[in-house]
């Protein structure tokens, strides 16, 4: 439906599609959390273990991480402290710019993520991978690929 200000409205099989992908990206996120609680760990504790334990060195500049998990400097500050007093990551000052910090896995935050990892994605394929077929995830894939790309390069990372 068009208004006189140009307003597009969702049509209702839109607005069915739109919220749907919201139900099941809260709902998701919801479960996951819920299933890294036995560890101790967040989503966001994980997903910044993942973003560590795949960098080479293990080892990522804080500028860099936070971009990667679409936090601020300062939120993510207060992550890496809290993962820090929990044994998790280490702050290591950058060499090369004396004002940038790295954060780096520990070896007790490559053993959490080496323990906690296969419960992690059995929950992934348990909530959702598991829940479609084969051509759904193919063509889930197709879908939502050129949508992240048009929002990585309009906040300007590709």
């Amino acid at each position: 439906m068009d208004t006189d200000n140009g307003t597009r409205w969702l049509t209702d099989d839109e607005q069915r599609a739109w919220r749907a992908h919201l139900d099941v990206s809260r709902l998701l996120m919801y479960q996951l959390e819920r299933d890294l609680q036995p560890f101790g760990l967040t989503m966001n504790d994980y997903e910044i273990l993942v973003n560590l334990s795949e960098s080479e060195e293990h080892r990522m500049r804080m500028s860099d991480l936070a971009a990667s998990t679409l936090q601020s400097k300062s939120r993510l500050s207060h992550q890496i402290t809290r993962m820090e007093n929990a044994g998790l990551v280490r702050r290591e000052s950058c060499e090369s710019d004396k004002r940038g910090l790295f954060a780096v896995l520990t070896e007790q935050g490559w053993e959490t993520m080496r323990n906690v990892a296969p419960s992690h994605v059995a929950s992934v394929r348990r909530h959702f991978i598991d829940q479609m077929s084969p051509e759904d995830l193919a063509h889930l894939h197709d879908s939502l690929r050129p949508i992240a790309e048009k929002l990585r390069v309009r906040r300007g990372r590709f």
